[in-house]
């Protein structure tokens, strides 16, 4: 039963009876959105880590300004939905109160910066198997914003998803799943763990109350993208300007021609990773969105074991070493 809801929107307590076409219309529906939010947000990923760790120039210099990343991807993201709007010739006025769409904004912010302000006190894998926590928060919300009744045995599902998440994250111990060598270890603090807790808090909230704009103001997937970016920009240029980075970071791409082209693709990736997220919020529902970043935490520590096995494999012996222990050589074979 509980997989059947997984597909048609598990936010349903009582889902009615669908028709085969109308199943199988859902499960193309499900495939688009979880192929389109995987592909999207692997190589976002790639491309952030690019940007902040490898050098640009000749004079070998880092990129520091996380912040004006956040700007160019929200911005991006904004024209391209505004751009949308006029295509299609729908409206461009807010459907729903500004302030709403601010809400969604700050808190989305409010969860990036818990996440990375946790990187400091806890170690990736500690963060990573937090997030496998996503759906039980998303559930509360959903009870305490749009009043969702979930039966017992939906929380004992994803309590348990939950726990066999961790577990499959935190075995074997002996594996080294952060390759890039952040972190301490599996410690951590009261300070990191509240953070952590902060980021799960919001990250649910926001994906919650998007699901509300969508079924309480039967919005367009872009007239949410266009405000909600619209307000992280204003947020995100106005933390630029305070820190006076603005000038720096635009000095910084302009002459590292490299730069530039990877944050114009990484914004071309972000913008169409928040396209994704909003139709699958729109389609199945914010626990739904829940379920499949928790399974891509899943696959992540996956293809991390994979490598740290294949790292760690010990080197077939060279043909002198075979020799001198007495093996067959090739090198003995007569001609």
């Amino acid at each position: 039963m509980w997989c059947r809801r997984w597909w048609i929107g598990w936010d349903m307590a009582e889902p009615p009876s669908l028709s085969p076409a109308v199943k199988e219309s859902m499960l193309l529906k499900g495939a688009f959105a979880v192929g389109g939010i995987m592909s999207t947000l692997v190589i976002y990923g790639i491309l952030q880590e690019k940007i902040m760790r490898v050098p640009y120039g000749p004079n070998k210099e880092f990129f520091k300004y996380s912040l004006f990343l956040v700007f160019c991807n929200r911005i991006t993201a904004c024209a391209v939905s505004a751009g949308t709007l006029l295509a299609s010739k729908k409206a461009m006025d807010p459907v729903a109160p500004v302030h709403k769409y601010c809400v969604v904004s700050v808190s989305n912010i409010l969860t990036t910066t818990c996440q990375y302000e946790a990187l400091k006190y806890v170690s990736f894998p500690v963060q990573t198997l937090a997030k496998c926590a996503k759906m039980i928060p998303v559930m509360l919300w959903g009870a305490v914003i749009m009043q969702k009744k979930y039966k017992g045995h939906d929380y004992l599902v994803a309590f348990f998803v939950t726990i066999g998440c961790s577990l499959f994250i935190l075995y074997p111990a002996t594996v080294d799943i952060n390759p890039y060598g952040r972190g301490r270890g599996r410690e951590s603090t009261v300070w990191g763990v509240s953070l952590m807790i902060g980021y799960l808090g919001f990250d649910g909230f926001t994906s919650t109350f998007q699901d509300k704009l969508f079924k309480g103001y039967d919005m367009e997937i872009q007239n949410q993208i266009f405000y909600t970016t619209l307000c992280s920009c204003m947020l995100s240029l106005s933390g630029l300007i305070l820190q006076g980075h603005l000038l720096m970071a635009i000095d910084f791409v302009s002459r590292n021609t490299d730069c530039f082209l990877d944050v114009a693709l990484l914004s071309t990736v972000a913008t169409a990773s928040q396209f994704f997220i909003y139709y699958t919020i729109r389609t199945f529902g914010a626990l739904t969105f829940a379920t499949i970043m928790t399974t891509r935490q899943v696959i992540v520590f996956g293809s991390l074991y994979a490598r740290s096995f294949l790292k760690n494999k010990p080197p077939k012996p060279s043909s002198s070493e075979q020799t001198e222990n007495g093996a067959f050589s090739p090198l003995q074979v007569n001609p």
